[in-house]
């Protein structure tokens, strides 16, 4: 019953009926990844797709000469890895544990057998594609069009919107990560978080606690209106 209601609770296949509730109980196999491991490797066959119940993983991938860039930190009850599920091809890029996790695994033909039987199970993923393309467009117009001031604006922004518009948030992430994922370097994202907190846009506290004090010029910078001086 409870891994019932875990699955139930997680916004792909929030809706369902009991009995397709569980079936998909059924199929789940529960994983325990440490903080740390990779859970798997860009061009790993992908047998399969994840969705956290607790903890934070890193999706990324590396260039030639190994430098990483992050395409997405994973939230709780958010589906990873699951592109090839339809495709049957293999893992596009790596994901790794950024904390101790757990997660459930569904294994792909068990899936794809469910949605033959169950086609609401399709359109839910269809939805959570969709939402992952506007991510990743999202992220490509940042990283090609904005200045890292303004990539890091947008990203404070956003997670500010995933407070309900509060004030205050905590990065789930380090400094390095952020950076990362923001297309960056540590040394660079340390000296606009400077800037940022010199100019009254935003206040630190304890490294990763962060308030928007000036959330409309913060807009600015997001949106290539404005620059740092």
């Amino acid at each position: 019953m409870e891994t019932i209601n875990q699955i139930a609770s997680f916004p792909l296949f929030q809706g369902l009926p009991a009995e397709q509730l569980r079936d998909l109980a059924q199929i789940a196999v529960p994983r325990t990844i440490k903080k740390g491991q990779t859970i798997f490797s860009e061009g790993d066959a992908a047998a399969g797709f994840y969705v956290l119940v607790s903890g934070r993983a890193k999706i990324f991938k590396l260039s030639p000469d190994g430098k990483e860039q992050i395409l997405h930190i994973t939230t709780l009850g958010e589906p990873f890895g699951e592109v090839p599920v339809f495709t049957g091809e293999q893992f596009p890029a790596y994901a790794q544990a950024l904390a101790d996790s757990r997660a459930f695994f569904f294994p792909r033909l068990d899936f794809v057998n469910l949605i033959q039987k169950n086609p609401a199970l399709a359109l839910n993923m269809m939805a959570v594609l969709a939402r992952r393309l506007r991510i990743f467009a999202d992220m490509i117009e940042s990283l090609s069009l904005r200045e890292v001031p303004g990539r890091l604006a947008a990203h404070f922004l956003s997670l500010s919107d995933q407070e309900g518009g509060t004030r205050e948030f905590t990065l789930g992430i380090s400094k390095n990560q952020l950076a990362r994922l923001l297309g960056t370097i540590p040394e660079t994202l340390s000296r606009i978080l400077a800037r940022m907190g010199n100019e009254k846009l935003i206040e630190i506290r304890d490294s990763r606690n962060i308030t928007i004090l000036d959330r409309a010029t913060l807009k600015e910078l997001a949106e290539g209106e404005k620059r740092l001086s």
